[in-house]
Order: C-alpha cells, then sequence, then structure tokens
C-alpha cells in the first residue's frame, strides 16, 4: 500500500490512463461528429427533408402535443410512419434549445456514447492497445460516419443500446444484455426482430452457465418477435390510415424503382463486403454475434429500393457496433487457435482494421472535411438565403422545399412543396436555380389554384413568394 502523499506509482498512473482511455475517445469522436454534422447545417447541406421531419416530432413533444409532422402532410402523426417514440427523450433538452442543431448534437452524443462499450469490452477481451484500435477502428468506420453526415435519424439511439448489449454479453452478463436490448422496442419498429436476434444469441451462450438466463432469453426472443409484427401490424396502422407505407419497398414493390431481391445484387454484395472486410477481415464471421446483425441485412437486401442497397446513408450504423465486437469476440478465439496462420492474423488484424479506417476518414468518408478550410465558414449563398429567410415572421404556415427547412421548422408550421393537401400557406420558398418551375408567380398559383402570389425576393438560387390575402 503507497505511503499517504506519496507519488503514486507508474503503475498506478497506467492503471488510470487505461481506464480513461475509452472516454478520452469517446470524447475526441463525439466533437469531430459533433462539429461535422454543425457545420453542414451552416452550410445547408442536408441531404434530405428528414431532419425537418424529426425536428418537428421532437418539436411537439417538446410542447406536449402529439407528434404530428405537417412536413409529411398536414396533421401526420409520425408514429403512423416509423414506430419512434424514444425520440421523445430529446424534447426536454430541445425546449431549452429550440434548434436542428439539439438533434445533431444529441446524434453525435449518442453515437459517440457508443465506442465507449465496444472500446471497453476489446480491451478486456485483448488487451488495451488492441481494444483501444479497435475502438478507434469503430468510431471512424464507414456505417458510423455515413450516418453523422446524413441529417439526423432515431437509429442514434439504437447504436449505444447494442453496444451495450454485446458487451455485457460478452462479459455473460445475461440479464444485463437483455436489459440494454430491451429498448430497442421504442427506436424502430424492425428493431424488435434484432432484439429477438440478439436474445437468441444470449440464449445460446448461457445455456451450459446460466439455464434460467438462458430461458429468460428465449422468453425475449420470442418477445420481441411478437412486438415487431404487433407493431408493424397493429400499432403503426392505428396511427396511418393507409397501414405500414413501407411493405411495398420489400419484394417485389421497389417504392424507389428497383424491382425486387435480385434488383442490383451487384450493389447489395458490395455493400456486404464492406460491412465484413475493411472493418473486420472476414474474420468476425467466426462469431455467433454475428446473427444480430442478419435482421438488418435481411430486410435491407430483400428489398427493391436501391436506396437501402448502398454504402450511403444511415442504414449501415446499427451494424457497426454488430461486427466490431463480433470481430473482438472471434480476435479472442482465434488468437488461441492451434493454427499460427490464424494466431499471426488475428495479432495484426486490430492493427490492419485501424489503417483502413484511418485512411478511408483521411480520404473519402466524411470526417476528411474536417481538415478543410471551407468546412468552417459559412458561403455568401448561404448568408442571402438566411436573410431572405428572416422576412417571414413566426409561427405562419411555410411551403417548402428541403434547402430552406431547417431554418423554419423551429419557428413557422412548415409543409413540404406540393404537399400541403388544400392547407394554403402564407409564404412559398424553393429552389427554383433550375429553372424548371418557371415563373414563380405562375408556379406558385398553379400549385394553389385561386390564390394570388407575389414575388418577395431571391436569392442563392431560392424564391420567396407571398401569399395575397
Amino acid at each position: 500500500m503507497p505511503i499517504s502523499g506519496s507519488p503514486p506509482s507508474t503503475g498506478d498512473r497506467a492503471g488510470r490512463l487505461a481506464r480513461r482511455a475509452p472516454h478520452a475517445l469517446a470524447a475526441a469522436l463525439f466533437l469531430a461528429y459533433a462539429v461535422l454534422s454543425v457545420t453542414r447545417h451552416r452550410r445547408m447541406e442536408e441531404g434530405s427533408w428528414d431532419l425537418g421531419i424529426f425536428e418537428q416530432a421532437v418539436r411537439a413533444y417538446a410542447w406536449l402535443r402529439p407528434p404530428l409532422v405537417d412536413l409529411k402532410g398536414p396533421g401526420f402523426n409520425i408514429l403512423g410512419d416509423h414506430f419512434s417514440p424514444v425520440i421523445a427523450l430529446i424534447a426536454p433538452l430541445y425546449r431549452v434549445f429550440p434548434t436542428p442543431v439539439t438533434l445533431l448534437v444529441v446524434q453525435a452524443a449518442l453515437i459517440a456514447l457508443s465506442a465507449l462499450p465496444v472500446t471497453r469490452a476489446s480491451a478486456k477481451l485483448l488487451g488495451q492497445a488492441r481494444g483501444l484500435a479497435l475502438g478507434a477502428a469503430y468510431g471512424l468506420s464507414w456505417g458510423i460516419q455515413r450516418a453523422v453526415e446524413f441529417d439526423f435519424h432515431e437509429i442514434c439511439f439504437a447504436v449505444p443500446l447494442l453496444a451495450f448489449a454485446l458487451e455485457a454479453l460478452l462479459a455473460r452478463r445475461w440479464r444485463a444484455a437483455l436489459g440494454w436490448g430491451l429498448p430497442l422496442l421504442l427506436v424502430k419498429e424492425d428493431l424488435g426482430v434484432t432484439l429477438a436476434a440478439l436474445a437468441l444469441v444470449t440464449a445460446w451462450r448461457a445455456r451450459r452457465a446460466d439455464p434460467r438466463a438462458a430461458r429468460l432469453a428465449a422468453a425475449v426472443a420470442v418477445a420481441g418477435a411478437a412486438a415487431a409484427a404487433l407493431v408493424f401490424t397493429v400499432v403503426i396502422p392505428a396511427f396511418a390510415a393507409d397501414g405500414y407505407a413501407y411493405w411495398e419497398k420489400l419484394g417485389g414493390g421497389g417504392g424507389g424503382g428497383g424491382g425486387g431481391p435480385l434488383s442490383g445484387l451487384g450493389t447489395k454484395l458490395t455493400t456486404l463486403g464492406w460491412v465484413l472486410v475493411p472493418t473486420t477481415g472476414l474474420l468476425a464471421l467466426r462469431s455467433p454475434l454475428l446473427l444480430v446483425a442478419v435482421p438488418t441485412l435481411g430486410w435491407r437486401f430483400l428489398s427493391g429500393d436501391p436506396h437501402y442497397w448502398s454504402t450511403g446513408y444511415h442504414y449501415s450504423a446499427v451494424l457497426m457496433p454488430v461486427v466490431a465486437l463480433a470481430l473482438a469476440d472471434a480476435l479472442d478465439t482465434a488468437r488461441r487457435s492451434p493454427r499460427p496462420r490464424v494466431r499471426a492474423y488475428a495479432h495484426q488484424l486490430p492493427g490492419a482494421v485501424l489503417a483502413a479506417a484511418l485512411a478511408l476518414s483521411a480520404t473519402s468518408l466524411p470526417l476528411a472535411r474536417l481538415g478543410e478550410r471551407s468546412a468552417y465558414g459559412k458561403p455568401a449563398r448561404v448568408a442571402a438565403v438566411e436573410r431572405l429567410l428572416a422576412q417571414i415572421p413566426d409561427g405562419v404556415r411555410v411551403e417548402a422545399d428541403h434547402g430552406p427547412l431547417t431554418r423554419l421548422t423551429s419557428r413557422c408550421q412548415v409543409y413540404w412543396i406540393g404537399g400541403t393537401e388544400g392547407v394554403l400557406p402564407a409564404f412559398l420558398v424553393y429552389d427554383g436555380s433550375d429553372g424548371r418551375a418557371g415563373d414563380p408567380v405562375a408556379f406558385a398559383e398553379r400549385l394553389h389554384p385561386g390564390s394570388r402570389f407575389v414575388l418577395i425576393g431571391e436569392a442563392g438560387g431560392y424564391v420567396l413568394l407571398q401569399r395575397m390575402l
């Protein structure tokens, strides 16, 4: 025992540094994710209407109202689109900071938090250096970066839940693994099936060490699948007159223009390669934890919608903690293999996947933008558009396309352009730079026959009109 007042030993300092390293990594990732998201927002680089949709839902929760999202249609309840009541947890913070930036920062924090259990579990299995390497490779993985880049989505809650659940599973804390997995039912409708897969893997791992926990896990698997079926067939249709709108994207429907499960097979296989090769060197295939990824991969690859096939957007984020911890589990087994080549491969792989993540991050992935000076300034075009939008009073109805949405959803009642379903907006703003809409006043009056509009101004290609009373 050290003498009181004596300097800490080298071993004590090393131990503290080892314990703090996962937290330091998560903090650094949070800073990088938040800067990436917020600077993109400052430059008006949102890729879709999704951030506006989620802000309208969170804003409604913040003021204790039903989550009606007018961007999806006047009075549309977002629970009839995707079942994601978990986003209500953002509402208290949004009430204090009513801006879309709040959602982006929350997403950055949640996804960065997931690096903590990934790093801790990896370090416990493989040692501090290799564990930290796997944690950093995970935090820089392409699936995580694409999710941070593409606006805000509810899956930011699923990523840390899965990471903590799998950390507990690897530590043989069976009930904790199930406990972390259960809230997935509130994140998105398909994650009930993911919970079932997680519970089945838990039951398999616990079957000899703790038969009671294995039976509990089997029951949770049944409950997760049943809950997903209930949400798909009863809960969501209760909020949507037309039922669950995404069925048509599975199989041959292909709402995005696809032709069924065999459509885009080359792209699908390429995406599968990206999921397994640069992130795990294929070694994750040796771990049963990889089965937790099967439901998400399944619905994506069955879909005829090409948006689901690719490595873009946010669809691969929930796969990243699964493949990362499946790799840690497989490495733990492989390093004790009787085959020298397997042991050598396992020894080198943590450094290799980190090197791959760093190389991609420095060249082709979204975080590469953080090294560009232009990322931190506000373009003159954006400043001009914001001055134009400042002419719109608070609280009025506005019809807009995706460019100006997130400058308006925190203070106006915003509808998607062409989707007001007879509701008359006070203002209309859209990107007219391509000229396809023709004369702005004539375009507005075609959208709303019998109404008269006047042109208020133009900036950065955007056109602002006001309806005459």
